[in-house]
């Protein structure tokens, strides 16, 4: 996130787009219940009906996977009407002028044609969005699980640039991560193309940083994503370690997943419960959970803060940087003699520019939000206040593009997935808690009453949903919620495996699966029948 989340109470004009906020974010979302109270207004652009459009002042119900048609609409609404804050693409942008000239030919009606939103709501938004003097975007998965997700998030970019909505109070581009951590995982270089604080791979001047560190040279090349890992295992990857993650149950395509897991020669799973992934695992390390592990979390809003264990470990259960560090050492690596978590988050610190002036003890208020470039420096809640880290904000220019599949005659259906309030994620956690099985006890598709009539489907009757991936049953739950011709049903029921049928393209440069975006077709059942994958 830009901005702190204290400053989501702030804006005059709230745009929330790809982000069931009140469902999965519920406690982060009173700070925008906080805005509307003293008078702040509200878009909202879902594909569903989802709960924080009843509270939006616009409502934007566009199709699934059409992000980019409805944001250059918007863009076009902002330009025309002479909303664009221009002292502010003279002194910090580049590309303005193209970029105008570039939105000038995507019309509100042109977007209508593709996102199905009317063009009078598009012009609402536009100017409603244009004229604030503090707009705030907030997005989360239903803006970056697309093959187009990059250029979702770079036409948001566009909008608050072209607005002079970042850098300030109030405003920003505002992404809500997915699951705790997320942002800490990403600060400490679990990602394919960056160290430890964001630095490149690719840089010679980085490999011979961290070779000098580690001891250890890397080579100048990106590494390897998930997505590419998973195709190459029984092949390039004969071995694989997942930590922290159910990957089957998570990961579109899981008949896909199933099989590269099960090539494999040999998978370690570290996790605190035999998950389904778990349960596929040569070996199965026991980690300790969140309130029996001392460590370090980076939340949403890049706040630092110490966790510390409130109960010892049960059984022989570790903490997940000792398991990690004692198999680094049979593995013959040096550099992994940590006693604790304090010494781990201390190496970060001396490596990261983002993380430079903390260490374990300043970090123990959870005072900071980074960048902390230095000891004495009083973090940095709001980012690009007077400069972009580099040197001036790039306008994109977008082009609409498809979503991998659309529909047809054999899979006429728009299927999109998300997350319940009840469950969180893959619930291999909240699904061994009775009380939260009591909120939520199975999982159901989402269809609109009129397709349940015309479909010949029954409200709480079985269903049989393909895709051309496989097929699932799972029961039928009428409601205005989704729209005629898009149903939704959340991933976390294992016996529901609904990422059988996703997975029909990722994004060419992050690699994140399309997961909100997959045809189906749908026929009524009279019993469940076992998953299938084709």
């Amino acid at each position: 996130m830009s901005n702190p989340l204290e400053d989501m109470s702030k804006p005059d004009v709230i745009f929330c787009i790809g982000t069931n906020m009140t469902e999965c974010h519920p406690v982060a979302a009173t700070g925008i219940k906080k805005a509307l109270a003293k008078g702040a207004k509200l878009i909202v652009a879902d594909p569903r009906h989802i709960p924080l459009a009843k509270l939006a002042d616009v409502v934007l119900p566009l199709r699934v996977g059409s992000d980019v048609a409805l944001l250059l609409g918007m863009a076009h609404v902002i330009a025309r009407e002479g909303l664009v804050d221009e002292e502010f693409l003279a002194a910090r942008t580049s590309g303005g002028d193209e970029f105008l000239a570039h939105v000038a030919k995507f019309t509100p009606e042109w977007a209508e044609g593709i996102s199905g939103v009317p063009a009078a709501d598009i012009e609402a938004a536009g100017l409603l969005f244009g004229r604030a003097e503090r707009g705030a975007i907030y997005y989360t998965l239903g803006i970056t699980e697309h093959i187009c997700g990059v250029d979702n998030v770079q036409s948001l970019c566009n909008l608050a640039l072209m607005t002079g909505n970042i850098g300030r109070e109030g405003t920003g581009i505002n992404p809500m991560r997915g699951q705790n951590n997320i942002q800490g995982a990403g600060d400490c270089g679990a990602l394919p193309n960056n160290y430890v604080g964001f630095q490149p791979v690719t840089d010679p001047a980085n490999q011979a940083k961290f070779a000098e560190a580690y001891g250890h040279e890397v080579d100048l090349e990106l590494g390897m994503t998930k997505v590419t890992a998973l195709e190459q295992c029984g092949d390039q990857i004969r071995a694989m370690l997942i930590d922290g993650e159910n990957t089957l149950v998570t990961d579109p395509d899981q008949g896909h997943c199933e099989h590269a897991l099960k090539s494999l020669d040999h998978l370690v799973v570290i996790d605190i419960f035999l998950t389904d992934t778990a349960a596929l695992a040569d070996v199965v390390f026991p980690a300790t959970a969140y309130g029996e592990t001392d460590g370090v979390c980076t939340n949403t809003e890049r706040r630092v803060q110490r966790l510390r264990a409130a109960v010892p470990p049960p059984g022989e259960a570790r903490p997940d940087w000792w398991i990690i560090s004692q198999m680094a050492k049979r593995c013959g690596f040096s550099g992994f003699e940590f006693e604790s978590a304090k010494d781990v988050f201390n190496e970060i610190c001396s490596l990261s520019p983002t993380y430079a002036g903390l260490n374990w003890d300043r970090i123990a208020d959870g005072a900071y939000i980074w960048p902390v470039p230095y000891d004495g420096h009083p973090g940095t809640p709001i980012l690009h206040q007077d400069e972009f880290i580099n040197g001036r904000g790039l306008f994109k220019l977008i082009e609409y593009r498809d979503p991998a599949e659309v529909v047809c005659d054999e899979f006429p259906v728009w299927l999109t997935t998300g997350r319940r309030l009840q469950s969180y994620h893959s619930r291999t956690q909240t699904g061994r808690s009775s009380g939260i099985d009591y909120l939520l006890w199975e999982e159901s598709l989402e269809v609109h009453p009129d397709d349940v009539a015309d479909w010949g489907l029954t409200d709480g009757g079985w269903c049989r949903m393909t895709s051309a991936r496989g097929s699932i049953s799972i029961k039928v739950k009428a409601t205005r919620q989704s729209p005629r011709g898009t149903v939704f049903a959340s991933f976390s029921f294992s016996d529901v495996p609904v990422n059988v049928l996703t997975g029909s393209g990722y994004d060419p440069i992050t690699q994140t699966a399309e997961l909100k975006v997959c045809t189906v077709r749908i026929e009524p059942a009279s019993v469940p029948e076992p998953a299938i994958s084709t």
